[in-house]
């Protein structure tokens, strides 16, 4: 039996090569992304606002899972982290906004604190592509 191909893509990120990982992996029909932020061009956007970061993450995660030739209709699974739960409705209307009509699972918590105090939310998405 032949082992799955496995293919590893970085985005660039400012942490990928310091920290030592990929922003997504496919091995097989299964594709996995890293946990994405709003942090562009190594600045976090949309500073305070909830929703905006999770929309930016969102898009961050689906344009890293389209490298690896998944689409949206493909997340089966997404993982949301917060740091406070004030923040819970507008991360999920954000959610929403783009799965709405594929219903991956998904999981949310509260954390502590991600990398940059500015982040409010980073996101991991999983995706299994029939073909």
């Amino acid at each position: 039996m032949t082992s799955p191909v496995v293919t590893r893509l970085g985005s660039g990120g400012p942490w990928e090569a310091q920290f030592g990982y990929s922003r997504v992996v496919r091995v097989g029909n299964l594709a996995i992304t890293a946990g994405c932020t709003s942090t562009v061009d190594g600045q976090v956007a949309h500073v305070g606002d909830a929703a905006a970061q999770t929309a930016q993450a969102l898009r961050i995660g689906l344009d890293a899972l389209a490298e690896v030739g998944a689409e949206p209709a493909d997340v089966i699974r997404t993982r949301m982290y917060v740091t406070d739960r004030r923040h819970a409705d507008e991360v999920g209307r954000a959610h929403n906004a783009v799965f709405g009509a594929v219903r991956p699972v998904a999981t949310m918590v509260v954390v502590a604190g991600l990398i940059d105090p500015e982040q409010l939310v980073e996101v991991e998405l999983e995706a299994y592509l029939s073909s």
